[in-house]
């Protein structure tokens, strides 16, 4: 076989291999979910509509981030504020079971809609990449101190903890406290499935050749999927991959006030795998909460005022 042939031969090669790689990454798999989610433009609309107390953060790169709010209905806490950080699947709204109780306590509360999710810009369930994402949360933590709040106290869920970790380790000092609450760095158990080798195929290939699509869709056996359009299930590789939660860390010399929950009924996270990642946070400022008849996503009023009294312990009694 001369020179020429063996070239067209390679090509040919490379050429079946990414065209089998491209059907990989587009082959079609069924709808688990039948979650019918919103497109950006339809976020759009619906943040223009939206009347409720709200502000809208204009990021360093033109993004618009929709940041809710939960005004106090008495005096509130000085310049105390607590910033939430929602779940995978996720945005604010839901965390109104939060909001509301730490309002009417005093404390001025915001959530935070990710990029890509709730009613704030981008594409759905989708990053540029790590780094902005941890940028956006900490242009939030200015933005609201921009407000005249001195004290962020930022409320990590689920997702929202390895969130919490990230923007702790972006802009340490601005940071006045955490609460973690029902994340941990391994899941309980049994509860997911691992990928096939197809799926874990059609994710890698996909986070190359389309990285911006969401192929993957968060789902497992016996979960419960809300009709709420605003949620999202549907992920693009780039987000998915973006971080490796299981090395996150808070800085060794970081020694703020930290409170890590999780509830005694959570379908993903055991007390005890919770109480790892507790054991690793460094200070001595730290409290751990076990809060009752608490499940993953459905955290009882009674847990949040056990939030309301540490809050109250930590930054407000003399």
């Amino acid at each position: 076989m001369n020179f020429i042939n063996i070239i067209k031969a390679l090509l040919f090669i490379v050429l079946a291999l990414v065209s089998a790689a491209y059907i990989v990454a587009c082959y079609p798999v069924a709808d688990k979910t039948n979650h019918a989610g919103i497109s950006e433009e339809r976020a759009t609309e619906l943040r223009k509509e939206f009347t409720g107390p709200h502000h809208l953060l204009t990021t360093a790169d033109g993004a618009t981030l929709f940041l809710r709010r939960w005004n106090p209905d008495r005096v509130p806490h000085g310049k105390i504020a607590i910033l939430i950080l929602h779940g995978i699947t996720a945005y604010s709204g839901p965390y109104a079971m939060a909001g509301i109780p730490f309002a009417e306590h005093g404390y001025t509360t915001f959530g935070l809609d990710y990029r890509g999710h709730g009613l704030s810009s981008g594409n759905r369930g989708d990053t540029p990449g790590k780094e902005r994402w941890i940028k956006d949360m900490a242009e939030t933590v200015a933005y609201i101190k921009d407000l005249g709040f001195s004290e962020v106290v930022v409320l990590g869920h689920s997702l929202g903890v390895a969130a919490a970790f990230s923007v702790a380790n972006a802009v340490p000092n601005e940071i006045a406290g955490l609460i973690m609450l029902s994340g941990a760095y391994e899941g309980r158990e049994g509860v997911s499935k691992p990928p096939s080798f197809l799926e874990l195929t059609r994710l890698y290939v996909s986070s190359v050749l389309r990285p911006s699509y969401q192929v993957y869709q968060y789902y497992r056996e016996g979960m419960t999927v809300t009709e709420d359009s605003l949620f999202n299930f549907r992920y693009t590789p780039r987000f998915l991959l973006m971080l490796d939660a299981k090395k996150l860390r808070l800085p060794a010399e970081m020694n703020i006030p930290v409170l890590v929950g999780i509830g005694d009924e959570d379908e993903l996270f055991t007390v005890e795998k919770v109480r790892e990642l507790y054991d690793l946070i460094p200070g001595d400022k730290k409290e751990f909460l076990v809060m009752k008849n608490a499940t993953h996503a459905n955290i009882p009023r009674e847990s949040w005022l056990q939030i309301v009294d540490w809050l109250d312990r930590t930054y407000t009694v003399k």
